[in-house]
């Protein structure tokens, strides 16, 4: 007797169930989750969109702040309108089955609501620009308002033409070696006749400190001429206020000794005293310490240098031209300045070999300075 089927007649035999095949008669575990994950896949994607065009908008405002362009930095951003009803973009969103329906519908509407947000943000104003705008505007009025100060400075104490402007202090200073224009013995301080530089620029040195006139201390503040004061203190101590006031306005105070003596004729003591002693009056005074030396006369030994460089001095500069109220007395035959040379002249009242005032005496170098087409720069900055 024939086994009885376990399969009814005109049925297809069961076989085992495989996942994802067409003959499957049940989802199995990963399918049923893949579709219930499918529409939070899809919110997920949209949030990610969303966000990144959010931090695109973003960007692209904090670039028009910085678009070095007037026009686009000025221009006001377009508003980015939101898609219409009838776009396809909205008609999809309105048609998804009903399971996934309601999430990308309220996708579609938060898309809506940040794009009208970034829309209605201000565009971002080129305030760099127009920083760096004003900000040129004022140093060209504050220049123009100094050489209008200047014209006119050179205008009241007569002087033929308007001050050259010297260049700006060089980054490093020239170097000091043995050769034209400077002599320099082994560790001691160069003795230095011309500075040596190729800028079209000569420095103007006033020596002792007997006439103190305000009507100098006023031109030369006036115009800006840049000087340096070699002062010696038995001539400079019955004001050192007076001096205080022309190195508050850029003069540099330096050393000329106590007394004023020959440096040749001095023994090791006196050369302590007359050079050293001179350095500490200075420092109380000025408040700053002098590294700057002329020695009287322009006379000095090794052992003056030698002594000066054990207090702070680092140079001797002595002069190439020397310059009166009525006349320059010229060392070179050609009578001309040449670039980085040193004028001497003095603190002096109007006398028999002095035919002038301390402003006539400036208002004469300036002068021939200006004519030659140079000028005047501060000693200290090339030393």
């Amino acid at each position: 007797m024939p086994t009885p089927s376990a399969t009814p007649p005109g049925s297809t035999p069961n076989t085992p169930n495989t996942p994802g095949t067409p003959g499957s008669s049940a989802p199995d575990a990963r399918t049923r989750r893949a579709r219930r994950s499918g529409p939070i896949r899809h919110h997920r994607r949209g949030l990610a969109a969303l966000t990144a065009l959010a931090t695109l908008t973003v960007g692209c405002s904090a670039l028009r702040a910085q678009d070095p362009d007037p026009a686009r930095a000025s221009a006001p951003a377009a508003p980015a309108a939101p898609p219409a009803a009838g776009t396809p973009a909205v008609q999809a969103a309105q048609g998804q089955a009903a399971p996934a329906q309601g999430a990308q519908l309220a996708q579609a509407q938060a898309a809506q609501a940040a794009q009208a947000a970034l829309a209605a943000m201000p565009a971002a104003r080129p305030q760099a620009a127009a920083g760096q705008e004003l900000n040129g505007r004022l140093a060209a009025a504050e220049q123009q308002a100094g050489m209008q100060q200047v014209l006119a400075a050179a205008r009241r104490w007569g002087l033929a033409a308007l001050p050259l402007r010297p260049p700006a202090p060089p980054a490093v200073k020239p170097e000091l070696a043995d050769g034209p224009g400077v002599k320099r013995l082994p560790g001691l301080p160069p003795v230095v006749y011309r500075v040596p530089t190729s800028d079209k620029v000569v420095f103007l040195t006033v020596d002792d400190g007997a006439e103190k006139d305000p009507q100098f201390a006023a031109m030369a503040a006036e115009l800006g001429v840049p000087m340096s004061a070699f002062l010696s203190d038995y001539l400079a101590r019955s004001d050192y206020g007076y001096f205080r006031g022309l190195q508050a306005h850029g003069v540099t105070l330096d050393n000329h000794t106590l007394t004023h003596p020959d440096l040749r004729r001095l023994g090791p003591d006196a050369l302590q005293h007359e050079i050293c002693d001179q350095q500490d009056h200075l420092q109380q005074e000025s408040g700053t310490r002098p590294h700057l030396f002329r020695p009287p006369y322009g006379e000095y030994t090794e052992a003056a240098l030698r002594t000066a460089a054990s207090c702070g001095v680092t140079a001797f500069p002595l002069w190439n031209e020397e310059a009166f109220p009525d006349h320059l007395e010229w060392r070179y035959a050609d009578q001309e300045f040449h670039p980085g040379d040193i004028v001497l002249t003095h603190f002096r009242a109007p006398s028999g070999d002095w035919k002038g005032t301390m402003p006539d005496m400036l208002r004469r170098v300036v002068d021939a300075a200006t004519a030659q087409g140079f000028a005047i720069a501060r000693l200290e900055d090339y030393l």
